[in-house]
């Protein structure tokens, strides 16, 4: 069973998701964007004082980067991948969100 077999909905729906993904990152890793990080736009002026904003943007920005390429290995090679690789996907992006959290949290404040 491959990849595209699991999928039941339009397949332009993947590439929305790399399309926004991308265009986020790219954002993100010029060290704009900080408005898109949630918690971070609600926060404090003292809260924000204690993160360096570029170094948050740009750690938000490779973590979406990993996630839009991942989409977009998704959406090239659906008629490749096993149906299995659905739980590798989840597992991948599950890692990268904790390691995005971890080192917002170490890295990024001053």
């Amino acid at each position: 069973m491959k990849l595209a077999d699991l999928s039941s909905g339009p397949d332009w729906v993947v590439w929305i998701v790399f399309v926004i993904f991308a265009v986020l990152s790219i954002v993100l890793i010029s060290g704009h964007g900080s408005w898109v990080i949630s918690g971070y736009n609600t926060a404090s002026k003292e809260e924000k004082e204690k993160y360096d904003e570029k170094k948050l943007c740009r750690t938000m920005g490779i973590g979406m980067s990993i996630i839009a390429i991942l989409a977009l290995i998704m959406g090239l090679l659906e008629n490749i991948l096993p149906a299995f690789f659905v739980y590798i996907a989840l597992g991948i992006i599950v890692v990268d969100v904790v390691v995005i959290i971890i080192l917002e949290n170490t890295l990024c404040k001053k």
